[in-house]
């Protein structure tokens, strides 16, 4: 009897190749960007071995295994793979490998602890709400040392254009605080802390995910172990 040939769904192909989370890779299906064996490709499909798989004319290929890197993001560079007015980028920072892309973002003023993996299934489990990973920041405050009633109010919720915000917990620090989140909406350390009556001068991300800055410099990077990228598989810090 022969062996069965292994399939995956489409979106988890993608989604391994680094082409996109699998919510946006069904987005790509949807839209007719993607074709297998020179047919546009239909939600609910499954590829295997020996089939041709194209996005946008590209042929696309998981990577036998993928790769995840940690790296301390400087001040000055966006978080983006390209940038159409030729600033500098996080990519610019890192070896070139297919594929590999930033899990989430960091703003360009704010700096520290960045992840960039190939795995588009890892970057959906990091980013999705509902996995709850926490990220730590160190704030330094124009005015200084945050009060702890302040500081209490971002934990109980502060209202944003965006919506509520709240910090999972928040103490003080000389020059500012220390404030942890679950989410990761655009600046909302800076928002909330301005909610409150504090103007951010510097932000340095020091762990996301049950991983800590540690000993990287602004620009560093390190490939993370497969015991390490295990356990953000499974930590919700």
């Amino acid at each position: 009897m022969a062996d069965p040939v292994y399939k995956e769904r489409l979106q988890k192909y993608l989604a391994r190749a680094g082409i996109a989370s699998r919510r946006k890779a069904e987005l790509l299906i949807e839209a007719g960007e993607v074709v297998v064996n020179g047919r546009r490709a239909v939600l609910g499909m499954s590829v295997g071995p020996g089939d041709e798989v194209r996005v946008r004319g590209e042929v696309v290929v998981p990577a036998e295994r993928h790769r995840t890197f940690m790296l301390y993001k400087p001040t000055g560079v966006l978080t983006t793979a390209h940038d159409k007015y030729g600033r500098k980028t996080v990519m610019e920072l890192m070896p070139l490998i297919p594929a590999l892309h930033p899990v989430g973002r960091l703003d360009r003023d704010s700096e520290g602890l960045l992840l960039l993996t190939t795995d588009g299934g890892l970057t959906e489990e990091l980013t999705h709400p509902r996995y709850r990973h926490e990220k730590e920041y160190r704030v330094w405050c124009r005015e200084g040392r945050v009060v702890p009633s302040m500081l209490a109010r971002l934990c109980a919720g502060v209202l944003l254009e965006d919506g509520i915000a709240r910090a999972l917990r928040a103490y003080p620090k000389p020059g500012g605080c220390v404030v942890v989140l679950a989410e990761g909406r655009k600046r909302q350390v800076r928002r909330m802390l301005a909610s409150v009556g504090y103007t951010v001068t510097r932000l340095l991300r020091t762990r996301f995910a049950g991983l800590q800055l540690a000993e990287l410099a602004p620009g560093e990077y390190r490939e993370l172990t497969r015991k390490e990228v295990r356990r953000l598989r499974y930590t919700r810090s």
